[in-house]
């Protein structure tokens, strides 16, 4: 066959192809239960960090979490923990953003007036902008802050607030859209939570 012609091209192209996407496969199929593996960690790393309890070796994280008691409410899991002497839930959520979902945990104590936590897993948002729900800075707005009326509110843009009692965190620096889209999932969320652990209270 004339290595110059067409169909040699063609046939030439579809083997490399071939090749490169069995090899492809392979590798997706072989690195799949550790994929799979580092997902969960990540997951159960992430409910102990909003509940207030910081892991980081595997084999801690799995045995930390096995301690925390998963509970079925209203169609939703809930995880309940006893941490310094307090009963606290964390729930996972999943949130509109302005790029894509918001994804993460929010822990509350079981008398609903105060936060303990939240862990953000998984974001989409604007680097340095939106993306920066993810930083210690913001997530420590919701340790332990006091939630009035049922709620978080936040607040206008700053550093990070350091006033506990008056429910509000700060928004993010030109990121409007982000940070009212964490308001309403940490409305919504806070509201979840009281309506499955109601009874219980």
């Amino acid at each position: 066959m004339n290595k110059q012609s067409i169909p040699y091209t063609m046939l030439f192209t579809f083997l490399i192809s071939f090749l490169f996407v069995l090899l492809l496969s392979f590798a997706h199929q072989g690195t799949a239960p550790l994929v799979q593996r580092n997902r969960e960690i990540a997951r159960q790393r992430s409910v102990l960090a909003a509940i207030g309890i910081s892991v980081t070796e595997e084999e801690e994280i799995r045995r930390r979490f096995s301690e925390v008691e998963q509970l079925e409410r209203e169609g939703m899991t809930l995880f309940r923990s006893e941490v310094e002497g307090r009963t606290v839930y964390a729930k996972e959520f999943s949130g509109a953003g302005l790029w894509g979902p918001i994804s993460g945990v929010l822990a509350v104590r079981s008398d609903l007036e105060r936060t303990v936590g939240l862990e953000i897993v998984d974001q989409n948002e604007t680097p340095g902008l939106g993306g920066r729900i993810t930083e210690q800075w913001f997530k420590d707005q919701l340790r332990d802050l006091r939630i009035v009326d049922g709620t978080v509110r936040v607040g206008p843009p700053g550093e990070g607030t350091t006033d506990k009692e008056d429910g509000m965190i700060d928004a993010v620096t030109g990121a409007t859209r982000t940070s009212e889209s964490m308001g309403t999932i940490l409305h919504r969320e806070i509201r979840r939570i009281a309506e499955a652990v109601g009874e219980e209270i």
